[in-house]
């Protein structure tokens, strides 16, 4: 699962690239996130809590958080714009479900496995998929009223 999500992020990050239609799209006026401070405040908490104090686990940590709110500056963008073309609403749906059925690895072994601590994950991946909740709201909606997404501005 890990490898289709790698793959399918690097294809469309090669299509916003190169793609002339879909690099056509962006919109700078719309895209004013600063996703630097997403980033200095995940490194800022990873150093502040962690599992244990050493290089690795602050590097894990800190992607941790970092993708808890990786995807606030996309959610940010599409509210702004109101619109959602379909790809992207697509995209960013499949996004959040892949963290929500995280959800259920997560129950799952902390039944079957005695020694699971990864407790930063689970927080991260509750934040995440609570981050994504407005999203499935609306998207839900139109999908039951087969009408075009459409976020409140």
């Amino acid at each position: 699962m890990k490898l289709v999500f790698i793959a399918s992020s690097l294809a469309i990050v090669w299509c916003m690239r190169n793609h002339p239609l879909v690099r056509r799209s962006y919109d700078k006026q719309l895209d004013t996130f600063r996703h630097y401070f997403l980033l200095l405040a995940s490194f800022l908490l990873a150093l502040l809590l962690h599992e244990k104090f050493a290089f690795q686990e602050v590097l894990w940590a800190f992607s941790m958080y970092l993708e808890a709110v990786a995807i606030l500056p996309q959610l940010v963008l599409l509210q702004r714009s109101g619109n959602v073309d379909n790809l992207t609403g697509q995209y960013v749906f499949f996004l959040g479900a892949y963290r929500a059925f995280y959800i259920f690895n997560w129950i799952y072994r902390y039944f079957i496995d005695p020694h699971f601590t990864r407790w930063i994950a689970c927080v991260s991946g509750l934040v995440q998929t609570a981050l994504y909740a407005d999203f499935f709201y609306y998207y839900f909606i139109s999908w039951k009223n087969n009408a075009k997404l459409q976020l409140p501005a």
